[in-house]
């Protein structure tokens, strides 16, 4: 098995042919899929939105300061992460993937390559069971350490599952709502539908986990996640996904943190691809970032070793730009880092 991050990124080049070019600048302007696959939805448009919206701020350098140690940890959801970079759930191994490596294999390296970097994984769901049975396996194996995303099914089958990953000893768990109109669950005849607030303080109040909704674009839905009880949201158009032509999440970040970043605890993702990414999303409001395909392209190349190195990396390049901008710790980060490019 590879060992670098160079030669794990040409096996997963190998074996994701014709459906991943592993490109240098992972922009999805030359994916050769969409959905299924790993690129966006339609035009591709949302997808290219999330990286145009993160280059749209400029990162103000500073280096005469006393800044000279670099501590990146936090808590989230009561455990301690050695940096603010989890994975993303990333599924559907059999469809996205046409098979080439195994959902159990696959949600493996995700769960153990963030637990081995101190930091986790969210898993995912998907039409086939095994898509969840890989997840809750995984996360078990290594004593709960993991959230499993839940599509928004009916209410009944979602909390079927929330006892399920309470059993598995999951963190906490979520429901990725911008799933309401994914292709390949209709395509499967499978159930998935908008929530309201009734919906979520429901299943909220139902289980003793924190509970999480991914896929949070507006100020509208964020104040309904904290009035339905949600512990936090991730601000996320599903890697551009979802719904074609969406905003970048970069974009609609700072306004949604500034509405409810007191209240609930606030997530991003969205064409992060180093740790200068990380910081912006960080200054623009996220307590911590989700990153995708960076790593599924780490895992497919190097399962939980490529894992752990790809988050590692990222690690190493958030310090070094926090010492840049003069950010002892976490709590020096804030918008005043950043500089709009006007154009």
């Amino acid at each position: 098995m590879p060992t670098t991050i160079a030669s794990i990124r040409e096996r997963a080049k190998v074996i994701l042919e014709g459906i991943c070019r592993v490109c240098s600048v992972c922009d999805g302007r030359r994916c050769p899929s969409g959905v299924p696959g790993m690129g966006g939805i339609g035009t591709g448009a949302a997808f290219r939105n999330n990286i145009a919206a993160l280059a749209a701020w400029q990162v103000n350098m500073r280096v005469l300061h006393d800044r000279k140690d670099q501590d990146l940890s936090l808590r989230l959801f009561g455990k301690r992460l050695a940096f603010p970079i989890v994975g993303a759930a990333v599924a559907g191994a059999r469809v996205n993937f046409q098979g080439r490596v195994s959902e159990e294999e696959l949600a493996r390296a995700f769960v153990l390559g963030a637990v081995e970097a101190g930091s986790l994984a969210f898993t995912g769901d998907g039409p086939l069971p095994e898509l969840m049975d890989a997840g809750l396996k995984a996360i078990k194996a290594v004593g709960g350490r993991g959230i499993p995303v839940i599509k928004p099914r009916e209410d009944m089958e979602i909390m079927a599952l929330i006892r399920r990953a309470e059993d598995a000893g999951a963190v906490a768990v979520g429901i990725d709502v911008d799933a309401a109109g994914l292709v390949n669950m209709t395509r499967a005849g499978q159930l998935v539908e908008p929530k309201t607030v009734e919906q979520i303080a429901k299943i909220a109040g139902a289980t003793s986990l924190p509970l999480i909704l991914k896929g949070i674009m507006t100020v509208a839905d964020a104040e309904a996640a904290v009035e339905g009880g949600a512990a936090a949201i991730v601000v996320s158009n599903h890697g551009g996904r979802a719904l074609d032509h969406t905003p970048g999440t970069a974009a609609v970040l700072p306004e949604i943190a500034a509405a409810v970043g007191d209240k609930i605890i606030v997530l991003a993702d969205g064409g992060v691809r180093s740790g200068v990414d990380v910081l912006k999303m960080l200054a623009l409001g996220a307590r911590a970032v989700l990153v995708g395909r960076p790593l599924a392209v780490a895992a497919i190349g190097g399962g939980a070793v490529g894992v752990r190195l790809q988050l590692e990396a990222l690690a190493d390049d958030l310090a070094v730009a926090m010492r840049l901008t003069g950010c002892g710790d976490l709590n020096d980060v804030s918008k005043g880092l950043l500089r709009p490019i006007h154009n």
